[in-house]
């Protein structure tokens, strides 16, 4: 089969453009993939983070892949209609996690409508940070495709509330594996400039207001002096709340910030300091980062919202704590670490579901579902 897949790719950075990759590679095993990428992502002044490109130090593995559509340049999307048709491809498949997407990727995949199968691989419907324009760019976007994967429970709602008819399979996020083993404990530790003999917590990942890292902060306050908490990640707009509450917690010098995009290279060293991931998140649907926590084989505390109760507390790799607040959190952070048989028994069904969870299987269930459409 001959498969286009119109998404971010290198040299853009990110959890989604690494995806790709994995699954661009994935694809190729069986089958003849290309690979349309961006001309241009966001505009800078929609962006939040610093950049959307990999920097000399990031050590990103390029892709080969056609830099064609410009989301703020409509003669873009004509431009890549015509060459992903010329192609002729069996199959187009696309990433859409956010409405602003809706209008480029929804034109393109209307003018390869009966040409190809269209199927969309959605990290959200409905995003994080909703808007009132949300439900009518997407709804438009979603009427281009003939099918769609999705990898939590809350987005199959969200998708069959915005088309009851949907064909769609629910598969959950495979693992990342390309950030190498893990390395001894201390080792990393030292890497991080982290005190020996510590609880340590981690927090991962784009710091986002829906994230909740005020939350876990709040939690962390009355934490005994033997808690460790590791912050790393980019914000995304002010860290200026976030510091205000940090430097009212007495406890303030047991908090290490790492606040950058973390390059691949280095992933490891702070999964493997670490003896609990916490997502004290809002609102979610999947989250990559309790991919990357599987891989180096860290157990979760998560909040039981959208779909990391059913992919996680559902399914013993973590803990699902009852709400998303503090007092929540800290009572199920306090609880992994009383007794010890916690750990061990979660760390078991991680490496079960490791096996699960592999970029082999996602491909060939992607494949067999198009196949039937």
């Amino acid at each position: 089969m001959k498969i286009a897949i119109l998404s971010c790719f290198y040299p853009y950075r990110g959890g989604i453009s690494q995806f790709n990759a994995s699954l661009l590679g994935e694809l190729g095993r069986d089958h003849t993939v290309r690979a349309f990428n961006f001309k241009r992502q966001y505009p800078d002044f929609l962006f939040p983070g610093k950049t959307q490109y990999v920097t000399p130090d990031d050590e990103a593995v390029p892709v080969e892949s056609d830099s064609l559509l410009d989301t703020a340049n409509p003669f873009s999307w004509e431009n890549t209609a015509r060459a992903i048709k010329a192609w002729q491809p069996d199959l187009l498949l696309m990433r859409y996690w956010m409405p602003y997407f809706a209008p480029s990727l929804g034109y393109v995949a209307r003018r390869l409508k009966g040409s190809c199968k269209i199927v969309a691989v959605l990290d959200n419907v409905i995003p994080h940070e909703p808007h009132f324009f949300d439900r009518p760019l997407t709804q438009f976007f979603l009427g281009s495709c003939d099918g769609y994967v999705v990898m939590a429970d809350s987005v199959a709602e969200d998708l069959l509330d915005l088309r009851p008819d949907a064909r769609y399979i629910l598969r959950q996020h495979p693992l990342y594996s390309h950030f190498g083993a893990a390395i001894p404990r201390e080792e990393a530790e030292d890497a991080l400039g982290l005190r020996h003999n510590m609880k340590n917590i981690l927090f991962f990942g784009l710091i986002r207001e829906y994230k909740g890292l005020d939350i876990l902060l709040e939690a962390f306050r009355d934490l005994p002096d033997d808690y460790q908490l590791i912050v790393a990640g980019e914000p995304y707009g002010s860290f200026e709340p976030y510091q205000k509450i940090i430097d009212s917690i007495p406890g303030k010098d047991r908090i290490h910030l790492f606040l950058q995009y973390i390059k691949d290279s280095e992933v490891s060293r702070y999964f493997s300091a670490s003896d609990v991931t916490v997502l004290p998140y809002r609102s979610a649907t999947q989250s990559g980062i309790s991919s990357v926590s599987y891989h180096f084989e860290v157990p979760m505390i998560v909040t039981a919202v959208g779909g990391l109760k059913s992919t996680i507390g559902d399914r013993g790799t973590g803990i699902a704590a009852a709400s998303p607040t503090p007092g929540a959190i800290r009572e199920e952070i306090l609880r992994y670490f009383s007794d010890g048989d916690i750990r061990s028994r979660l760390v078991d069904n991680i490496r079960s579901e490791k096996t699960r969870l592999s970029w082999t299987r996602f491909a060939a269930d992607l494949t067999d579902f198009t196949a039937s459409l």
